[in-house]
């Protein structure tokens, strides 16, 4: 049978990535990411921002990706896996955790802030442009020769 374990996020960077390497030379990157809602208080009428953090983790080129060109409040797209921990903290308690590995990343945004750009050549992946269509007024049908026949075929 098959599964699926998959996360998709679209949030801000909401603080400056850790970087570690392993003794192999493997980058990891590790950060947190705020997805938020809007919703309208019942009593109030007021509209209400509820804000979820994600921990996130990076690996190998990713990691060094999000290391060169993502800070605090970054926008970020990515896609992963959840991966779930157990560990006991120093004064014997269990707890539990949730990371999202990433897999697929967009850097969102403007390129301000973020040191030099990345090449057109470079493997960090760009959301590309999305062109506008042009109005209804302006499309014309394509030339096929039929619009043309004057017959007057019943069917």
């Amino acid at each position: 049978m098959a599964s699926v374990n998959k996360v998709i996020l679209l949030g801000n960077c909401g603080r400056d990535p850790e970087i570690r390497y392993l003794p192999s030379g493997q980058a990891i990157a590790s950060l947190s990411i705020a997805t938020s809602t809007r919703r309208k208080d019942k009593n109030t009428g007021e509209s209400v921002e509820d804000t979820q953090w994600h921990r996130v983790t990076f690996y190998d080129r990713l990691a060094e990706i999000v290391g060169e060109y993502v800070k605090k409040g970054t926008p970020l797209y990515v896609e992963g896996r959840l991966k779930y921990g157990k560990y006991t903290d120093q004064s014997g308690v269990e707890k539990y955790t949730t990371d999202i590995i990433v897999s697929e990343l967009q850097l969102l945004g403007g390129r301000e802030g973020r040191g030099e750009p990345p090449s057109e050549g470079s493997s960090a992946p760009r959301r590309a442009p999305v062109a506008a269509a042009p109005p209804a007024a302006s499309r014309q049908a394509p030339a096929s020769g039929f619009d043309d026949m004057d017959d007057d075929i019943p069917f």
